[in-house]
């Protein structure tokens, strides 16, 4: 019998929801975050997807737009705005703190609260994005942390499974509960694959990481988010992660 689909509207449901971080850029962040998407919807929660800050990207006719920000807006259900999805879309492919200076925008934490805030009126539960890897910087004076306490979210980390991810992977999640924040699983990344000895390091992985693996998404040219979601396990995630 199919599952009802779990909105946030009535009943005084609290919105839920996640902060994807990576060891690095190139981990696949994007990638996971739109099969975690599909993964929590074939459970039957609306699940919507955001990237507060975007840098890279394509003019349209309906105005700057983002291939990752697109993604996730179209892994996620319902379909949001754009615009809540995306607050700040930053055409040149720098870090923030400099395509946001090149674009003359100045960034603050309200637009990106208020555009989250609508999202979670719209689903139960809301993905969300981060920039290149845990310490990566928004602004000058504002960390990625910042923002996951204002959201009040458990991180996911994602490891790109590649030379040194070890390394980079026990930092972040060691980074990650030094600030503070509540990691409450990691997502193995395929990135490279050519990595030599890939089994034996995500075995490594699985014994270092103090929080669940939820899955390993293995390398594809062509990569679909909606067949990748079933490499991922979310009811144990879920059953633990309400604010």
């Amino acid at each position: 019998m199919p599952r009802e689909k779990d909105t946030a509207t009535g009943g005084g449901a609290q919105a839920r929801g996640f902060y994807v971080t990576g060891t690095d850029t190139g981990a696949g962040k994007t990638l996971a975050s739109a099969a975690l998407l599909h993964a929590l919807r074939a459970l039957g929660h609306a699940a919507v997807g955001m990237k507060p800050l975007a840098s890279g990207c394509d003019r349209t006719p309906e105005g700057w737009r983002n291939e990752d920000a697109l993604a996730l807006q179209a892994a996620s259900d319902p379909v949001p705005r754009y615009e809540d999805v995306n607050p700040y879309a930053l055409p040149q492919p720098l870090a923030p703190e400099l395509a946001a200076r090149e674009a003359g925008v100045e960034i603050a934490l309200a637009p990106i609260l208020a555009a989250h805030a609508r999202l979670s009126a719209l689903a139960r539960i809301v993905v969300v994005e981060g920039v290149g890897g845990w310490a990566a910087p928004l602004t000058a004076e504002l960390d990625q942390v910042d923002l996951v306490r204002a959201l009040d979210l458990p991180v996911i980390l994602v490891v790109g499974l590649r030379l040194g991810c070890l390394n980079h992977a026990r930092l972040t999640a060691r980074a990650i509960a030094q600030d503070g924040a509540r990691l409450a699983g990691w997502i193995a990344s395929e990135v490279d694959p050519q990595m030599a000895r890939r089994d034996e390091n995500f075995a490594l992985l699985q014994r270092r990481i103090p929080a669940p693996c939820l899955g390993r998404l293995p390398f594809s040219a062509r990569p679909d988010a909606g067949v990748l979601a079933r490499q991922l396990s979310t009811a144990q995630l879920l059953d633990s992660s309400a604010t």
